[in-house]
């Protein structure tokens, strides 16, 4: 089954329509969220989200550099990311983290 592509007034009616059906669904958990009582476990269950968004970027990018899983030595990437794991675990600073990881991914870049 082949579809036409989306052009001209279509095209923009498309776009206006998915843009207004995303601000209503967050618009709606905006509102609800101060109007209905959640239980405590949806409140500790929100908290992990944002650990876990990142993780979901920055995983593949650390473990599949070049598409394949690689947990050897030549993937700086990953030395980079484990030495930067270290950091944030002993200093809790974010700044520090970030810097510490992309200095160490640089310099073995061209050590490498």
């Amino acid at each position: 089954m082949t579809h036409a592509p989306v052009s001209g007034w279509g095209f923009w009616l498309l776009i206006l329509l998915i843009g207004l059906g995303t601000f209503a669904l967050r618009l709606s958990f905006i509102h609800l969220w101060g109007r209905i009582q959640f239980p405590q476990i949806v409140h500790r269950a929100l908290r992990f989200i944002p650990a876990a968004v990142l993780a979901a970027l920055v995983l593949p990018a650390l473990l599949r550099p070049e598409g394949s899983i690689d947990f050897s030595v030549h993937n700086l990437r990953l030395i980079a990311g484990v030495l930067a794991a270290i950091i944030a675990l002993l200093t809790r600073n974010v700044l520090f983290t970030i810097a510490a990881g992309m200095a160490t991914l640089w310099i073995t870049q061209m050590i490498h």
